[in-house]
């Protein structure tokens, strides 16, 4: 098969088109023939030889896919034989084939394309994990989510929305804020013209938003801490702006503040199969009935990987990133 591998670590010109051979799915997996596949930002991290694959993980990249199942490597999956299915994937997803557990597959409805699909898994895991279970988000809340316009930006504004939560999201210019709000944000600010700490208090009458999805890290966590009301939750997914942070502690008692994050990559099979199921019940009907699609950026062939990356870093696009096959 054709994939896509990292030749040493470095810029997107290292992405390379290689032959490898077809993985044989053992107990619990399934091997699925791609249509497409997403292109996110632990790509990138990984390409930089920043964020190496879990053990036993294979070293090509690409998170997730959509494509249609060939073989299975038991019983477990041999129902979904000849679907077609998108899947949260731990490596693999730059190739023609690549291997899935069967517990992380999701139907592909009629109604959804194959790039549609692949745009999904990862995205959609990440946010619903992270806002709805370890941010315990109800129905009514405010939330403050940076970069809106990326994919897991705007799949938090789709889906906040959905769920009846009012979505504040920060962006790099008023162009992007327009695209925010065009995807339902309640608010888009620009945080190279404005404070967002400001905005978002003035935004909220002085009260704060009741949970923060960063992106960021670094010297934006203490500023989140100040936009956050009380009793308010602060969920970490990328360390874009550093790794460490300085806090006042007496803040997060006096204020009953909580902080977590997560990564979602090196979990367990188990913990993954949990929460496809999960969204299967949950979400997953909003996107067989159509009102849950992913904002689509830029299709590229896989052998085109090196631009689909190079135009991620450039910041231009809105929304997702997929390799077609």
């Amino acid at each position: 098969m054709t994939a896509i591998e990292i030749s040493a670590p470095g810029g997107p010109d290292v992405l390379k088109s290689c032959t490898r051979p077809v993985p044989k799915p053992g107990p619990g997996e399934v091997l699925i023939k791609l249509a497409a596949a997403g292109v996110n930002r632990p790509d990138i991290v990984q390409r930089l030889g920043l964020y190496p694959p879990p053990p036993g993980a294979s070293d090509i990249p690409g998170l997730e896919i959509a494509g249609t199942v060939v073989a299975a490597g038991d019983a477990s999956g041999s129902d979904l034989l000849n679907r077609s299915v998108c899947a949260l994937v731990s490596g693999g997803g730059y190739a023609e084939y690549c291997l899935a557990q069967a517990g992380h597959c999701l139907p592909v409805p009629d109604s959804l394309s194959m790039e549609e699909a692949a745009a999904l898994p990862e995205t959609l895991f990440t946010v619903w994990h992270n806002v709805f279970e370890r941010g315990y988000a109800c129905d009514g809340e405010t939330i403050l989510v940076h970069g809106g316009t990326s994919g897991i930006g705007s799949m938090a504004i789709k889906l906040g929305k959905l769920f009846d939560l009012t979505v504040i999201v920060t962006c790099r210019s008023d162009e992007k804020c327009a695209a925010a709000l065009n995807l339902g944000a309640a608010h888009a600010i620009n945080y190279k013209s404005h404070d967002f700490v400001e905005e978002v208090l003035r935004l909220t009458d002085g009260k704060g938003v009741q949970l923060v999805l960063d992106m960021v890290a670094g010297d934006y966590v203490a500023r989140n801490l100040k936009c956050l009301s009380e009793d308010g939750r602060h969920v970490t997914i990328a360390v874009q702006g550093g790794i460490r942070a300085e806090l006042n502690m007496a803040q997060v008692m006096s204020r009953r503040l909580t902080l977590t994050g997560s990564t979602l990559r090196p979990r367990s099979n188990q913990f993954k199969t949990l929460l496809a199921e999960e969204i299967g019940r949950t979400v997953w009907p909003l996107v067989e009935s159509g009102e849950l699609r992913p904002t689509m950026a830029q299709s590229f062939a896989l052998t085109d990987a090196a631009a689909a990356h190079a135009h991620m870093e450039s910041g231009d696009h809105v929304g997702k990133i997929v390799l077609t096959v």
